[in-house]
């Protein structure tokens, strides 16, 4: 278990396994994911010990923590040596989320993944929502989401988004416990750096979401035309060549390079990989145990990297 000082009353692992894939989005990932698939994956997190599954109400409109709680039925309870993270999500049409909604999607959520709390609840998403105001406002959902934990429905909440400008600005708001934030913290883009250090200093565990900048790193150049989830110009993907250029010099995986910068990262509590499939529980391992020269650390991180927003034009949807 990895240990960080932070305001999370348990320690997490340095993995986390996301569970958006499995939510059977072809139109983020460039692949779907089959419902027998998408279980034996959960199985295996669950095989694993102190893992550490992460999830929400907005993957596949509840098709991942329906799958979950499949297999939570299956096992005759949620298993003690994994920590559960999902999230309050907006209404999938009206996009709105008020208190009532943040305090409906919690009851969903316990339905269907069949627990009666969460570890980490986070409030997701609030850049994408109708109105801002009505999560921010007293009374709104933030207030709900503290109000939760207070109850004992969560044990630790956070605040799960894009958006570094925004998350700045109400990270100081509240007393999260923690943050997700994805793709802004990778080989190819530090845009987060300013606010995870700032997070750091305050007590918040950052989960660290998306290593490998959508997927790109894990699959390669050769098997994927998408960086952070959009399709990309050949032009756009030479950064990624590059990288996997010095990595194939150096003879290690591009993927256990990528997901290494995050885990090295002191400030990093844990990083959360999206997993489609079994085996990628087991390489993820791997990854994160791999030896990596100094050299090819010293060449990859010499090169430069964006700092704005990775997905200012994506099409975001649920």
């Amino acid at each position: 278990m990895a240990t960080t000082s932070n305001r999370l009353p348990f320690p997490v692992p340095e993995l986390c396994f996301g569970t958006a894939p499995l939510g059977n989005a072809p139109s983020t990932y460039g692949h779907g994911v089959s419902i027998d698939e998408a279980l034996a994956t959960i199985r295996a997190i669950f095989d694993e010990q102190d893992s550490f599954i992460d999830t929400s109400r907005n993957y596949g409109n509840g098709l991942s923590e329906e799958l979950i709680g499949e297999v939570v039925r299956e096992r005759g309870g949620f298993p003690e040596h994994t920590i559960l993270s999902t999230k309050i999500d907006r209404d999938f049409e009206t996009r709105h989320l008020d208190a009532a909604r943040a305090r409906r999607s919690l009851e969903i959520s316990l339905t269907k993944l069949g627990v009666d709390r969460i570890d980490i609840l986070h409030l997701h998403d609030p850049e994408h929502c109708a109105d801002l105001d009505e999560i921010v406002r007293k009374g709104g959902a933030m207030d709900e989401l503290f109000k939760m934990k207070d109850e004992g429905l969560a044990s630790a909440v956070g605040l799960a988004m894009g958006s570094v400008p925004l998350m700045s600005e109400l990270l100081p708001r509240w007393e999260f416990d923690a943050l997700i934030n994805h793709n802004r913290w990778t080989l190819l883009n530090r845009t987060a750096d300013r606010m995870y250090s700032d997070a750091h200093d305050r007590g918040i565990a950052i989960l660290n979401a998306a290593p490998y900048a959508g997927g790109v790193f894990a699959k390669g150049s050769h098997r994927s035309n998408r960086i952070t989830y959009q399709v990309v110009t050949d032009e756009a993907m030479s950064p990624v060549r590059r990288i996997e250029e010095i990595c194939a010099r150096h003879g290690v995986p591009t993927g256990a390079v990528a997901l290494q910068f995050s885990i090295r990262d002191p400030r990093v509590a844990s990083t959360i990989v999206g997993v489609s499939k079994p085996e990628r529980i087991s390489q993820s391992r791997e990854w994160a145990d791999l030896t990596v020269p100094d050299a090819c650390w010293n060449e990859i991180l010499a090169l430069p990297v964006g700092n704005d927003d990775p997905e200012a034009g994506r099409d975001i949807r649920a």
